[in-house]
């Protein structure tokens, strides 16, 4: 099932696609879904390319391949197509250690950038480089990522400004896991979680913040942190 903005821009690119032969550019989707960056679209693209809906062509940045359309669209007429155009998408990243790894092993995984530890940030969706962890430090069969700590707002669950943490990819959480949180479709931040009811919780972990309360049709968990790196 997509969300409101993924469904917007599928429908957003098919209508460009369909009426002039091109996609619309990334700085077109940003404006047509009122969003404040191009970060929220590719975060957005990556979505619907995890989801089966599209696929970016290997070796052609610019170019996508509309897969499938949800049912509702599928009864106004579709046939996919490879379209060219736009600002480049980055590729997908390919998160490591989607397989049990020993504890001796040291892993290479990507570092997907920075994520806020205080007032959300935009996170960035391209793989910047890569640095390895031990094996040990990583959790269960999913796929795993890395993200530079920008801010302090997690300094007393011991998580400083400019700390690695390791993140296991996965969908879910329970009460007190500290989280990627991805907030109205684009912003992330990195929280402890807590469901109240129908709202989530993202905890600070310093007085200095406040506890962001919010629907819970506007949090997506991307995952949970298994593991810190920190450079003296």
């Amino acid at each position: 099932m997509l969300t409101k903005k993924q469904l917007e821009l599928l429908e957003f690119i098919h209508t460009r696609v369909q009426k002039d032969g091109v996609p619309p550019s990334f700085d077109e989707m940003k404006e047509a879904l009122n969003l404040r960056s191009k970060s929220g679209i590719h975060r957005l693209i990556t979505a619907l390319e995890e989801r089966g809906f599209i696929r970016r062509l290997a070796h052609k940045a610019r170019a996508l391949e509309i897969v499938k359309l949800p049912e509702a669209m599928e009864k106004k007429g579709f046939s996919p197509r490879v379209v060219e155009g736009g600002a480049p998408a980055p590729a997908p990243a390919q998160p490591a250690a989607s397989q049990p790894v020993s504890s001796a092993e040291v892993i290479d995984l990507p570092m997907m950038g920075r994520i806020a530890a205080g007032t959300p940030i935009e996170a960035i969706s391209e793989v910047e480089h890569h640095v390895s962890v031990p094996g040990q430090m990583l959790s269960g069969k999913g796929a795993h990522y890395a993200l530079e700590v920008k801010g302090d707002s997690m300094i007393e669950a011991g998580i400083n400004n400019g700390d690695i943490v390791v993140i296991r990819e996965t969908s879910t959480a329970e009460n007190g896991d500290i989280v990627v949180a991805l907030v109205e479709g684009y912003e992330a931040t990195l929280k402890r979680f807590r469901r109240r009811g129908n709202m989530i919780a993202l905890e600070a972990a310093n007085p200095a913040y406040e506890t962001r309360v919010l629907p819970e049709g506007q949090v997506t968990v991307q995952g949970r942190l298994v593991g810190l790196i920190r450079t003296y």
